[in-house]
């Protein structure tokens, strides 16, 4: 049951924008028209996904239920893993948690620089059923696809990578070339993706130094997507545009990417930040600031 009034937390990671809610003692269920209508940045809170923390079932620390913007829910985020992992790590003193969510379970460790927070994402998914596509493709680093004319595409021949999500990325020499808002919707919604997908646009510009614009299923154009900074990563090193160990320059800052040859796991770290704290009432679905908290989880009951 929804209680009336509800304290939530705003945070970011490098933009990435999200509201996070516990609901570990006391669940929380909202429609999709809900999650949507406060997610609208016009007359809404705005946020990119919607957190909720939950109970484990698996016995983590806890469970992380994520909902894009428009209602939809997905499976893997990976600086929202960032961010509830800092607050759990921080609720209860550890520098180390494990948080369930339905791609399996991950990893989150501080790191010595504040606010920092290093991911263990598991391992990609690179055969075509585990992205999953709709047909079979023997080889995911580049798959028949393309859009525009068929004899002078826009795009063609995406990378195929799973982070728990599907990413399709185009290699290109120029991420500000392309009006990603134009096609990403076109391409986020392609039959070959069964369950959409998070479109990148990706440019190695340096050694180990990738700049990529993302259109993330269900969102849009986002400042930043933790899942699609480690399928770009996975994608260059197969294809030696880079090394294991890469820096993902997005729109709101860099991730640093390891792709750890010991056991294939991602490694995904970078800054969390706490935005501040508020209040709904669900009754009219107004919201209020509360304080510009750098807290920690609020209780759900206070």
């Amino acid at each position: 049951m929804t209680q009336m009034r509800r304290p939530f937390l705003k945070m970011n990671g490098l933009g990435n924008d999200f509201v996070v809610w516990d609901a570990r003692e006391s669940a929380l269920k909202l429609d999709k028209d809900v999650i949507a209508s406060l997610g609208d940045r016009a007359g809404g809170i705005g946020f990119d996904q919607m957190i909720t923390v939950e109970r484990s079932p698996a016995g983590a620390t806890a469970f992380m239920r994520i909902h894009n913007r428009d209602g939809s829910q997905v499976d893997a985020c990976g600086n929202a893993t960032r961010c509830v992992g800092r607050l759990l790590m921080e609720e209860a003193g550890l520098d180390r948690v494990t948080i369930e969510t339905n791609a399996g379970l991950l990893h989150a460790m501080a790191c010595d620089e504040a606010r920092t927070v290093t991911v263990d994402m598991g391992k990609p998914g690179l055969r075509w059923d585990e992205i999953p596509l709709a047909e079979e493709f023997d080889n995911t680093r580049a798959i028949e696809l393309q859009i525009g004319p068929i004899d002078d595409p826009i795009l063609h021949t995406p990378a195929a990578v799973s982070m728990g999500n599907p990413h399709g990325i185009f290699w290109v020499d120029d991420i500000e070339a392309y009006d990603l808002s134009r096609v990403g919707p076109l391409l986020e919604h392609h039959p070959v993706f069964p369950e959409g997908a998070n479109i990148s646009l990706a440019h190695v510009f340096a050694r180990n130094q990738i700049r990529v614009k993302v259109w993330e299923r269900g969102v849009g154009l986002t400042d930043a997507c933790g899942t699609a900074a480690c399928a770009v990563a996975v994608a260059a090193a197969r294809d030696e545009r880079a090394g294991r160990k890469s820096t993902i320059h997005l729109p709101g800052g860099p991730l640093m990417i390891e792709w750890r040859e010991s056991d294939d796991h991602v490694l995904m770290t970078g800054p969390t930040e706490i935005e501040f704290g508020g209040e709904v009432n669900f009754e009219d679905l107004q919201w209020i600031k509360t304080d510009d908290g750098d807290a920690v989880l609020a209780e759900v009951n206070a």
